[in-house]
């Protein structure tokens, strides 16, 4: 009976470490090996570039691997200790491999040095929340400032420190608008005054002359009676002319006072967003020939000319950052030249070009741009000009006076969307000023002549 009891006992027990085993066996199978480990949860190590840190290992270092070198690398310094180099910004992967199929894996993140410009700002603007992300290819300001002028500094700050001098600024301050369009009212005014006074005489006689004496004095500078033949050809009277018929002799006088006024205006819209250009030409273009060496034959292009401007916006928080090129130009035949048969007319041209920083609705105004011109022309007999008193009948002068002055006044607006409750109706007149179409065609069927409109009851 006493071994019986014991066999039964001695069955029970390995019967129990039988179904323990098969039941634990799986769940030792699935814990990690040592040395290994979970691929969701890779160790992550900063780095700076230019600067260096060192990894340590709990085993002895056989082998390492890098994804990208060109962003840092790697080398094993002892056997359980590796020296690692930020070479440019980026993330790769570091991995470790040790006896016995250890091995272990890193994130290696570098970037660019930002804990310097971080301490210049925060020196150079104390209280202000400006935050700095530097990436690969430009530094990213955001935060919030106190005004405009410190938000526009802090980016001149960043610009000097950042790779190529791209900057990209977030950084928000009191009052900004969201608009990101920007339009420009431009209204160009050109005035023009010119002054011409001419004052000569020439004297002269009929074809039969004065006692058997034929004779004309002239300057040149103005037209001068002509004898042809048995005739006398008056191609200009001038403006005073005097004739003997008994001593058939005769005078002409020129004294003219000429006198100006020419103004020109022009008001262009134009509408660019924020960084882009514009332009705006109100002119025209002129035919210039070119001649080609090798064929001998012509080409024409076109060349603008007008009231023309260019502008560049910038908004910057609650101000508008303006770079404006405005010019105005026109043809100028005197000084033109003559090719291969065509008069080609010289440009004549104004133009200025400056940066101006604007709140929405202000106006600048561009002005100085004037252009004086004096030309006197004097021409004389000689000898007979420098006898005392009738000296001066035989001098002739001109005078030309002319001064242009241009004005440009610019005034950008910040330009946002209307919501459909914003949108202005249309105009329309309050009462009928046509007649209905059935109306017309009851007219028309019953043969009725004219059509005559319903009085209109509007004002």
């Amino acid at each position: 009976m006493g071994q019986s009891m014991t066999r039964v006992l001695w069955r029970s027990l390995a019967l129990i470490l039988l179904i323990s085993g098969v039941v634990t066996a799986p769940l030792v199978a699935q814990e990690p090996a040592v040395g290994q480990q979970d691929v969701s949860a890779f160790p992550r190590v900063p780095l700076t570039t230019g600067r260096s840190t060192i990894l340590t290992t709990d085993f002895d270092i056989t082998r390492i691997a890098l994804t990208n070198p060109a962003v840092a690398d790697a080398v094993v310094v002892r056997p359980r200790e590796i020296l690692v180099d930020g070479k440019a910004p980026g993330t790769i992967s570091l991995i470790v491999w040790g006896p016995a199929e250890q091995r272990i894996q890193y994130d290696l993140v570098v970037e660019q040095p930002i804990a310097a410009l971080e301490q210049q700002l925060r020196q150079l603007f104390p209280g202000e929340e400006i935050a700095v992300v530097v990436n690969a290819d430009a530094i990213v300001l955001s935060g919030r400032a106190s005004s405009t002028q410190t938000m526009l500094r802090a980016a001149e700050v960043a610009r000097a420190s950042a790779p190529g001098g791209n900057v990209i600024n977030m950084i928000r301050v009191p009052g900004a608008s969201d608009a990101q369009q920007v339009m420009l009212q431009v209204r160009f005014a050109e005035v023009n005054r010119r002054v011409i006074e001419e004052l000569g005489a020439s004297f002269f006689t009929g074809p039969g002359g004065y006692r058997n004496w034929v004779a004309r004095g002239t300057t040149q500078q103005f037209p001068a009676p002509e004898l042809d033949g048995d005739e006398l050809v008056l191609s200009d009277f001038l403006n005073l002319f005097l004739f003997n018929t008994n001593y058939n002799m005769g005078m002409v006088i020129r004294a003219l006072k000429q006198s100006g006024y020419f103004q020109s205006l022009a008001e262009p819209n134009l509408i660019a967003y924020n960084g882009q250009e514009a332009s705006f030409l109100a002119g025209g273009e002129f035919p210039v020939p070119f001649a080609s060496g090798s064929t001998g034959n012509i080409s024409v292009q076109f060349r603008e000319f007008g009231v023309r401007l260019n502008f560049t916006p910038q908004i910057a928080g609650d101000l508008i950052r303006l770079h404006v090129e405005p010019e105005v130009s026109s043809l100028d035949f005197n000084n033109g030249l003559l090719l291969e048969g065509f008069r080609i007319p010289a440009l004549t041209v104004r133009r200025a070009e400056t940066e101006v920083e604007l709140r929405d609705g202000q106006s600048f105004a561009i002005a100085g741009l004037i252009d004086n011109q004096s030309q006197t022309d004097t021409a004389a007999v000689p000898i007979l000009s420098q006898l005392p008193i009738i000296g001066r009948l035989f001098k002739s002068q001109a005078e030309r006076q002319e001064r242009t002055e241009l004005l440009v006044l610019i005034t950008p607006r910040l330009v946002r969307p209307l919501d459909p409750d914003e949108v202005p109706p249309l105009p329309t007149l309050p009462g009928q000023f046509l007649p209905s179409g059935d109306d017309i065609g009851e007219q028309i069927l019953g043969g009725g002549g004219a059509i005559d409109a319903p009085p209109s009851t509007g004002p």
